[in-house]
């Protein structure tokens, strides 16, 4: 949520900012609710006033006189109208809380301009794409991938998008998340196994509601919402405390199925393990002083760029445009690694600073040493990394001519092998 100070002294900004992620949102709407709960806001205070000083005239009235009576009268009379207004004043207040949920963060101004994904811009480069196995192929169509990775009964028994892993496939998975978690931890941060269900309240504080409502998937008649990544209850871990600034930056990773209903997704983007409905994550997630949040986004990106590093991944670092910035995000890098039999860059990372956006809904405040008021930290996450698109990598890249797959050394003591075979 935007600082609502900003919104009234400097809307151009605001105005701007919704210009930059080329949104469709109504900020002349959200002013005016502004300007009429102010408005309400002020009669409210005035009435109250006025009993105020009813109270204390009466207080030195003798009861039953007729002025005592007169202020009496009065004072029911202001009561009513207080009832009336103050009844009005929570209407509009509501209506103005939930307007302000519709205003996206402001871009970071190293932002670049653009309005969509072939306007991001190619921040850095990494390892050699063409020393890549030779006889590459798209993963689903390496002999006996169906045999590890069963998409047709993972139909059968949910449906598109939820697939079986079997065997080898399961335990490679296992791996990877194995040796991601304990990097992170190397890294220094707190490994934490959260829920996989959140409310609304969770949701709105990391900005998934109102905005991606469409994406998520939500249990009834509980209104709980499975997790879309561990960001949500991750960073709702401190929601409403106040933490001692010593503390920061506080550090935290945790791996969790993300479910995500990923509306309108279909054609080659979707084939194999490109895109799925369930699929497991390792998120890396911190709280820092807000002057140093940018510092430590540099830290987070090279934290989940250490591991395709160690993996032998060809990868690349986007710096992402205004139009492809999320709604709460202030500035975002993606990291995409290259899919040798796809030939094309596949997204396993996000890397983003929030700055206070999250942390205001969430109200997570650390305590300032100088002045011992309360703050608002700034939030920062990023995948540590994805599954499905670094093991699609990971197939493709390291296909062998018997149809094998080398797996990466640093990988061997998790899987148990040196090679993955589908027979």
């Amino acid at each position: 949520m935007l600082d609502s100070k900003l919104l009234r002294e400097s809307p151009e900004v605001v105005r701007a900012a919704i210009a930059k992620k080329h949104l469709d949102v109504d900020l002349d709407a959200v002013l005016a609710l502004d300007a009429a709960w102010r408005v309400q806001l002020q009669e409210v205070e005035a009435l109250r006033g006025q009993q105020k000083a009813a109270n204390t005239a009466m207080a030195a009235l003798p009861k039953g006189s007729p002025e005592f009576v007169a202020k009496v009268a009065e004072m029911k009379a202001v009561s009513a109208q207080v009832k009336e207004k103050d009844a009005a004043l929570k209407e509009t207040e509501e209506r103005w809380k939930q307007a302000m949920l519709t205003l996206p963060n402001l871009p970071h101004t190293s932002v670049p301009t653009g309005r969509t994904p072939e306007e991001n811009v190619v921040f850095s480069t990494h390892g050699d794409t063409a020393a890549l196995s030779s006889v590459a192929v798209p993963h689903w169509e390496i002999g006996g991938f169906d045999r590890l990775f069963d998409f047709a009964r993972g139909a059968k028994v949910t449906g598109a998008g939820f697939p079986f892993y079997v065997g080898d496939g399961a335990r490679l998975v296992r791996a990877l998340l194995q040796f991601f978690l304990d990097e992170d931890v190397k890294a220094g941060y707190t490994e934490v196994s959260p829920p996989i269900f959140v409310n609304a309240a969770s949701a709105t504080a990391t900005g998934q509601l109102p905005d991606k409502e469409g994406q998520m998937y939500e249990t009834t008649p509980d209104h709980l919402y499975a997790v879309p990544t561990a960001e949500v209850p991750l960073t709702n871990f401190f929601r409403d405390e106040i933490l001692p600034e010593e503390s920061l930056p506080v550090r935290r990773c945790a791996y969790t199925p993300c479910f995500r209903r990923e509306a309108g997704s279909y054609g080659k983007d979707v084939r194999g393990l490109n895109r799925l409905h369930q699929f497991d994550k390792v998120e890396l997630l911190k709280w820092v002083h807000p002057m140093t949040s940018y510092d430590e986004l540099d830290k987070l990106r090279d934290d989940a760029e250490r591991l395709l590093r160690k993996l032998g991944l060809p990868y690349r670092v986007l710096l992402m445009c205004g139009g492809d910035l999320g709604f709460a995000q202030t500035k975002k890098y993606d990291l995409e690694v290259w899919a040798a039999g796809q030939k094309r860059w596949l997204e396993v990372s996000s890397c983003s600073n929030f700055e206070a956006f999250q942390a205001r809904r969430a109200q997570i405040r650390y305590r300032a040493m100088e002045t011992g008021k309360p703050e608002l930290v700034h939030t920062l996450n990023g995948s540590g990394l994805a599954i499905p698109r670094v093991l699609a990598a990971l197939l493709e890249n390291n296909l062998q001519p018997d149809g094998r797959v080398k797996i990466p050394s640093v990988l061997v003591p998790y899987f148990g092998k040196e090679f993955l075979s589908f027979g």
